[in-house]
């Protein structure tokens, strides 16, 4: 229902105001929704269908100060020794070193539990027996080829009171019983869903003949004397219980359901259908045993608005922001303005997933204080075992930042975690020595384990809008790759080591940070004097964007070594437990049932998909744009060609040993390590020159800022690959061109040095002429190493 309608509901029940309205009457429960509120979001998970995971998996806190404890949750089926290290060297796992050791351990397995459903606590009254009763609600199934429960009183096969269900051929199913064991005589069966529409069901009963309705239509009609008890089982949206378990859960979108104490006639259905979920039912309130609008668009607390408060639980998140039955998410332009809440077609609805799971919420089974005195830096809980006969190593990575007690490093690099995140499909990957981890993952360890990302969707096809981070992420390993073994490269953890291990090796002092840090205390970069944003920082929050924004403003300086960098847009929710991402367009990445309207976040309210799109361009912040990305096999990198060997960053305070004609950004001889790849980026003036006309209705093109000079061109010949323009439909490099090396003092106020390629890091390991001009920018900005200061 409208926000409008619910203020005003619970306006007149809290005043006890009844007589004609849009309610009809009815009063339900003052403060429901704040009722609601109070449940709490870590409440003890109801006897729940449990998945085991052979192998070893773990994970912990992403990042910590020295000083603080990491505590690691572990789940395995064999035994297992844990050793923490530091880091070294990119290429020798040899080098890390060792932190603590803890005694070997015995096989503890601690199972997932996928699937988000409500669970309600306070269910119909188990032995009352009812002499009427109406089940409605809509519902937009996404799979149509599983036993699914869609709005249940039920516990097959000794609990079974009444529900709405869909069999495994995609057909309504109607129970009503006594409560016990199940009957099949008492199981009605009406025709088939549509797969991905929605459906109005009402199942009613008036004492005598049961009846099933779809879409305002009597599609089923039978005797049934009796009795009706609801039972001992849990009252649940979109699931129902098998052997005591909440289980086949609704893989499907559900919208206000609503248990009456009377049947409903064929007007009173088809007013219901035609209003498409917009507003509560017209009842007495003594004909509602709960209505769920599902408006509240955020958080784990579902409200029942009845009298009764039969308030709800989400369990395992689901989807909130996708509208009702009466929105056509398609319909909201993707350029130009479009405010949700202002929409009174939008309606509400929950998205509800069989894979859903973004809190493992296992157990602590090792802790480790971590000195005060350690360095920051990138550290992993190494796992070392043996499984099926073979030896297996197992990482989990985190990030040790500098103790509070410590002076802030002149540079702060940091980790893209959000990226890390956003690629990790199959968090619970079967244990193995692969080491290339491709956008969807490797082999799953167990059937039913989760195994969406942003580049993956849900098994039953919803797109992925959101990952927890109590979660295992072995993608983040140190030795994950992202292209044949040969080639060696990485766009994740492993690659942005390289820079670290350069700045260590040079004598720069600098602390790192995640990009969840940023997001949360954006204020800490006023302690240093330059941001290195480094590997693939493709995912960027507003609270981030903003305090880099503002940082520069004040005289800070940037050093990006990245590419597609600020892309996408995320955000997190209150407790920064799971993190939100809508893509939009899956010629670029983005899911492909997501729809424009779906764009919008929970968290927040505001528009989602690319940075560009929702008014936080890259470009206005560190001068360049993702143009696009291609393959990372063998010579599939560029190099940079100087565009003015003259420039002062090429000159101070070294020259860089560049000569007429020469090439950088390689190693010697010019193969791999290469900077540009896989993904890059150009200025806004190269754009506009890739971008067709006529521009998208309502699209428009911005002009690029004042002051960018082009220090060197990335080249690739030839240029293929996807190329997109502003508007990321496909278009073609220019000359060669697939990124740009800047420099910027801009207007605002602050300096960025932008490599404009995902590979600088890489390429920085093994170029001396790349490393003589991050010195000259280093410099420029202000920072030396230690031994020449």
């Amino acid at each position: 229902m409208s926000t409008r309608d619910r203020r005003e509901f619970l306006k007149q029940t809290a005043a006890g105001v009844a007589g004609a309205s849009l309610l009809g009457g009815w009063q339900g429960a003052p403060g429901a929704a704040q009722d609601a509120e109070t449940i709490p979001a870590k409440s003890p998970l109801p006897s729940h269908r449990a998945v085991e995971l052979p192998g070893v998996h773990a994970y912990g806190e992403k990042s910590i100060a020295a000083g603080e404890t990491i505590r690691f949750r572990t789940s395995s089926s064999v035994p297992y020794k844990l050793a923490l290290y530091r880091l070294g060297d990119v290429e020798d796992r040899g080098s890390d070193s060792l932190v603590h050791s803890f005694d070997a351990s015995e096989p503890h397995l601690q199972p997932i539990h996928p699937g988000s459903y409500v669970h309600v606590e306070q269910n119909l009254p188990p032995r009352d027996a009812l002499g009427a009763i109406a089940l409605e609600c809509w519902v937009r199934p996404w799979r149509l080829d599983a036993y699914q429960g869609i709005f249940t009183q039920y516990d097959y096969p000794d609990a079974c009171g009444w529900g709405l269900f869909l069999d495994a051929q995609g057909r309504v199913q109607f129970y009503l019983g006594d409560g016990g064991e199940f009957q099949q005589q008492w199981l009605s069966e009406g025709p088939s869903l549509t797969h991905r529409q929605w459906h109005h069901l009402v199942g009613t009963w008036d004492g005598t003949t049961k009846s099933l309705w779809l879409d305002g239509n009597e599609v089923g009609s039978w005797p049934y004397d009796g009795p009706l008890c609801s039972g001992s089982a849990p009252l649940r949206l979109g699931a129902y219980g098998e052997r005591g378990l909440a289980d086949h859960f609704l893989d499907g979108d559900l919208a206000m359901p609503v248990v009456y104490a009377n049947a409903l006639n064929s007007q009173q259905i088809e007013a219901r259908w035609r209003d498409r979920g917009l507003h509560l039912p017209e009842a007495a309130p003594e004909a509602i045993l709960g209505c769920w609008p599902l408006d509240e668009e955020q958080g784990d607390s579902v409200a029942d608005v009845s009298t009764h408060r039969r308030h709800g639980r989400i369990i395992n998140r689901g989807t909130w922001m996708i509208g009702g039955p009466s929105f056509d998410a398609d319909a909201v332009p993707r350029y130009g303005e479009y405010h949700p809440a202002r929409d009174e077609q939008r309606g509400h609805g929950l998205r509800l997933a069989a894979d859903d799971l973004y809190d493992c919420r296992w157990e602590t089974t090792h802790q480790f204080t971590v000195p005060e005195s350690a360095p920051q830096g990138l550290y992993c809980g190494r796992y070392t075992f043996d499984l099926a006969g073979q030896p297996q190593r197992y990482d989990v990575t985190f990030i040790v930042r500098r103790a509070a007690s410590k002076p802030a490093a002149p540079i702060l690099v940091l980790c893209s975690t959000n990226t890390w995140l956003a690629y990790g499909g199959t968090p619970f990957a079967k244990n193995s020595p692969e080491t290339f981890w491709g956008t969807g993952g490797q082999e799953n360890s167990a059937a039913g384990a989760p195994a969406y990302c942003c580049y993956r969707d849900h098994e039953a096809g919803q797109p992925t809008y959101q990952l927890g981070l109590n979660m295992p992420w072995p993608v983040a390993g140190p030795d994950v790759l992202y292209s044949p073994p040969d080639v060696g490269y990485s766009h994740l953890m492993r690659g942005e080591r390289y820079l670290h291990v350069w700045l260590e090796q040079n004598g720069y002092d600098f602390d790192i940070a995640t990009d969840l840090d940023l997001h949360q205390k954006p204020e800490m970069l006023a302690d240093y004097r330059v941001l290195m944003i480094n590997g693939h920082s493709e995912y960027w929050s507003i609270d981030a964007y903003r305090g880099v924004d503002r940082f520069l403003r004040d005289g800070g300086s940037a050093v990006v070594l990245s590419g597609n960098t600020m892309f996408w847009r995320v955000s997190f929710d209150p407790d920064a437990q799971v993190m939100e991402c809508r893509k939009f367009g899956p010629g670029i990445g983005g899911r492909d049932a997501a729809a424009v309207g779906e764009l919008y976040h929970a968290h927040d309210k505001l528009r989602g998909s690319l940075m560009r799109a929702c008014g936080f361009p890259a470009w206005r912040l560190v001068g360049l744009e993702c143009l696009g990305w291609w393959g990372t096999g063998a010579g599939s990198f560029g190099t940079y060609v100087p565009a003015d060997r003259q420039h002062f960053l090429f000159q101070q305070p070294v020259p860089v040993p560049l000569e007429e004609g020469q090439t950088f950004g390689h190693a010697p001889g010019g193969g791999e390590p290469r900077a540009v790849g896989h993904e890059a980026d150009v200025r806004i003036a190269t754009l506009r020159k890739m971008t067709h006309v006529p521009y998208p209705e309502g699209g428009t093109l911005p002009e690029e800022p004042a002051g960018i000079v082009t220090l060197a061109r990335g080249v690739r010949q030839p240029a293929s690959g996807t190329m997109l323009d502003y508007f990321t439909r496909p278009t073609e490099a220019i000359d060669g061109t697939c990124a740009e090396m800047i420099y910027w003092a801009r207007p605002e106020g602050g300096r960025v040095f932008n490599g404009g390629a995902i590979a600088g890091a890489w390429a920085l390991s093994a170029d001396p002429k790349l490393q003589a001009l991050m010195n000259n920018v280093l410099a420029h900005f202000g920072v030396t190493p230690r031994e020449t200061e």
